[in-house]
């Protein structure tokens, strides 16, 4: 498995995953939401697709009890798309594939195996607030890989989380990978 095709069904594993309340709080997903999701299992069912030129990745996300979540459209163009989340409000985003040199945060440039880069890119992404429609603001800046865990190659997001107030989280994302679609 390698970032030249990520389809497939992942499991979220909590075990391996840092903690993302604070991250959520900083959103301004309230308490009760906060708390379910800390119990609850995310699934992704993810298919990565080339477009009309334009590479793709479109995830399904699903919690426990086949409730549906966010669906995660993204276009490796590096075009800003506005996007309704359920949970995070309005969120502008985009996405696309950069050397390593080309990514500030340190923190996205860590520990991945070469199975992370396509022609020496890696994927990136970035999401923030909508803050004219929401009135909050945050940034969430996201590189997506390979890396061992455990002595396991594992399919992980390292996240640079930048809050309202300037607060900086950097948290990593880890997912087991369940099968095909």
């Amino acid at each position: 498995m390698s970032t030249r095709d990520i389809s497939g069904k992942y499991i979220m594993n909590k075990s391996l995953s840092d903690d993302n309340d604070e991250i959520l709080r900083l959103q301004g997903v309230g308490w009760m939401t906060r708390k379910a999701i800390s119990i609850a299992t995310l699934y992704l069912d993810v298919s990565h697709f080339t477009e009309d030129g334009v590479e793709q990745i479109v995830i399904d996300q699903t919690i426990t009890g086949g409730i549906k979540g966010t669906k995660e459209h993204r276009r490796f163009d590096w075009v800003e798309r506005p996007h309704e989340d359920h949970i995070f409000g309005p969120v502008l985003g985009k996405s696309n594939r950069f050397t390593l040199d080309e990514i500030e945060q340190d923190w996205l440039k860590q520990d991945w195996l070469e199975e992370s880069f396509l022609d020496g890119k890696i994927i990136y992404t970035r999401a923030m607030s909508d803050t004219a429609k929401s009135g909050r603001t945050w940034t969430a800046q996201q590189a997506w890989g390979f890396e061992q865990v455990n002595d396991e190659k594992r399919y992980t997001r390292h996240v640079y989380f930048t809050g309202p107030d300037g607060e900086v989280i950097q948290n990593r994302l880890v997912y087991d990978y369940q099968g095909p679609l």
